[in-house]
C-alpha cells in the first residue's frame, strides 16, 4: 500500500493526508509516484498536457512510463499539484503511454457496492463519460449525456439526478453551481457537480449552503469529494 504524506494547502493552510494512486507496471508490479516530502504543492490554474503527466520508474524492472501527476482537491476550492521526487536511476527509458489505472478501493459506504473502476481522462468527452460511470456506480439509473447542454448547462441526466461536468482549466464559478442547483430543483433531482480544476471560493461556499455535492476529478477519472454533501452521497448512494 502506498505511503500517505502530509500536504498543506498554501491558501487556507489546512493540512491533508494524501495517498498517491498505485498503477500496474507492464511487468505486473505495483508502481506509485513518490511524493517529494517537504515540497510545496502548486496551485493548478491551467491544465496542459505536458504538466499533467509524470514519468515514474518501476523499482522491479526499471521501466519508465508516464502516469497522471498527483493532484489534490482542497475543500477551500483549490486544486493542488503535488511535487514528485525526481528520478535518480540511470536505467534506460522504456517508451510508455498513459493507461487505464487499476481498480480503486471503494470508500466506506453504508451501501454495499463493488470497487469503482475509473476511466482515464484525455478529452472533455472522457470527463463526461467518467462522471456518468461514477453516478451509475453510486446507484443512479439511466444516466445519459444531454443533447440540450448548451441551453441548460446540464451534461448528464438520470433517474433522480442531474450533473454538470466542467473540464476546463479554471475553477468552476458560483453561477455554474447555482444554475446546476436550479436545474436539480426544477427536475426534483439532486444536482451533482464534477470539476477538473476545483472551485472558486464563493462557489464552494454556496454549494455548502445549497447542499450541492462537489467532486474534483484527476486525469485517472477518479472523482474525489470536496464537501460534506459529496461525502454523504458516497456514503448513502442514490
Amino acid at each position: 500500500m502506498a505511503e500517505s504524506v502530509p500536504v498543506r494547502c498554501p491558501s487556507c493552510r489546512r493540512e491533508h493526508s494524501y495517498t498517491p494512486n498505485t498503477y500496474p507496471c507492464a511487468c505486473g508490479s505495483p508502481l506509485t509516484p513518490r511524493i517529494l516530502r517537504g515540497g510545496s504543492p502548486v496551485r493548478v490554474e491551467h491544465h496542459t498536457w505536458e504538466d499533467t503527466w509524470v514519468t515514474v520508474r518501476c523499482d522491479a524492472c526499471g521501466r519508465r512510463s508516464q502516469w497522471p501527476r498527483p493532484e489534490l482537491g482542497c475543500p477551500c476550492g483549490l486544486l493542488l499539484r503535488l511535487p514528485v521526487a525526481p528520478l535518480t536511476s540511470a536505467s534506460p527509458a522504456v517508451p510508455g503511454s498513459p493507461a487505464e489505472p487499476p481498480r480503486q478501493p471503494a470508500p466506506t459506504s453504508a451501501v454495499p457496492r463493488p470497487a469503482f473502476r475509473p476511466v482515464t481522462i484525455r478529452t472533455g468527452r472522457d470527463a463526461v463519460n467518467a462522471a456518468a460511470k461514477y453516478l451509475r456506480w453510486l446507484g443512479f439509473r439511466d444516466v445519459l449525456a444531454c443533447d440540450d447542454r448548451p441551453g441548460t448547462g446540464v451534461d448528464l441526466r438520470g433517474t433522480g439526478v442531474v450533473a454538470q461536468v466542467d473540464p476546463t482549466t479554471r475553477p468552476s464559478a458560483l453561477r455554474e453551481v447555482e444554475c446546476l442547483w436550479l436545474n436539480g430543483l426544477n427536475a426534483s433531482a439532486v444536482g451533482v457537480f464534477f470539476s477538473l480544476a476545483g472551485y472558486a471560493h464563493d462557489a464552494r461556499t454556496r454549494a455548502d449552503e445549497l447542499l450541492v455535492p462537489l467532486f474534483v476529478m484527476d486525469l485517472t477519472g477518479t472523482p474525489q469529494p470536496v464537501n460534506d454533501s459529496a461525502d454523504d452521497l458516497i456514503r448513502m448512494g442514490a
